[in-house]
């Protein structure tokens, strides 16, 4: 089978197609023919190894594992020997480990879930990690029914699942975006939009309940005076710990948003899929072979949404 795969931290080009030995399920995995696949904002930062700290994790020197990609849809090929839950031939999506490949082998029990009823395999492998920390981060802060949320990088994979999931919830939503991207925001139920190439939310003298810097690059030090008393700040860029550690630890109010993909969040998001409260993203496709010119694309940090992989 044809992988993505890498063996040094560096930029987009370090990535090449290979040809690597196609993985036998396990005694309680699946198989998956992976149909679509996508690019991250991670995906590029653990190729480049953006954050030196993640190198313990991932490989001091070289990447421990050449693989890459986190978000899957396809289709059951094989079943492992104790799997019930799945059965050849079934539309899955999730989140996995070196997904950017023609085949993956996945835990049935893992964060791997039916593909909800209208999906293409596109809009499937586009849902799952965003919607995921949405759901994750959200939860970790409390959001609570008529509170008011700012969501920076709305735009962004992450940003669009923060959107849709707080009006889920109740939240009365900002959207902060830049000027190309309001429309898409604005059609995915954001209550008021920032464009912030034209305003800075946080001298608009509004007060928020939670501001959620899903694009890692605002701080708590700039948003604290946007915040009530009682509110909360979470951003995705671990970078945070170290340029507002002093004042977060101080004020106890801002945090690093720590990500947990679970299967029971991801049945949540299908539901919510199905019954028409969430809504995959899409700003580009590329087939697999052009997986470098898509890293470069998510590098600019214009992307709206996600950006998939067509495999096959």
């Amino acid at each position: 089978m044809r992988a993505v795969v890498f063996d040094r931290y560096g930029p987009p080009e370090v990535l090449r197609l290979e040809d690597v030995e196609r993985p036998d399920p396990k005694h309680d995995e699946v198989l998956i023919r992976v149909r679509a696949t996508t690019v991250t904002r991670s995906d590029c930062g653990l190729r480049g190894a953006e954050y030196f700290v993640g190198r313990f994790f991932t490989g001091m020197f070289r990447p421990r594992r050449g693989a890459i990609g986190i978000e899957f849809a396809g289709e059951v090929e094989s079943v492992g020997a104790v799997v019930t839950e799945f059965a050849v031939g079934d539309r899955v999506f999730g989140i996995g480990s070196g997904t950017n490949a023609e085949y993956v082998c996945e835990r049935a029990g893992g964060v791997i879930a039916l593909i909800p009823h209208g999906l293409t395999f596109a809009e499937a492998a586009a849902v799952a990690d965003g919607g995921l920390s949405a759901i994750s981060l959200l939860r970790s802060v409390g959001l609570q029914r008529g509170q008011r949320i700012v969501v920076y990088g709305a735009s962004g994979s992450i940003g669009v699942g923060c959107v849709q999931v707080a009006k889920e919830l109740g939240a009365h939503v900002t959207a902060v975006c830049d000027t190309k991207s309001v429309d898409v925001v604005r059609s995915i139920g954001a209550d008021e939009i920032v464009d912030y190439l034209e305003e800075d939310f946080t001298k608009n003298g509004e007060r928020y309940d939670v501001v959620v810097d899903a694009a890692g690059k605002h701080s708590f030090l700039r948003c604290r005076r946007s915040l009530r008393p009682d509110g909360k700040y979470i951003t995705t860029d671990p970078g945070f710990m170290w340029h507002d550690v002093a004042t977060t630890a101080l004020s106890k109010r801002g945090k690093l948003g720590i990500v947990r993909y679970t299967k029971a969040d991801l049945l949540t998001l299908a539901g919510l899929i199905a019954a028409g409260s969430y809504r995959p993203v899409i700003d580009r496709t590329y087939p697999l072979e052009d997986v470098v010119d898509a890293h470069r694309y998510v590098e600019t940090h214009q992307k709206t949404g996600n950006v998939v992989l067509l495999v096959g």
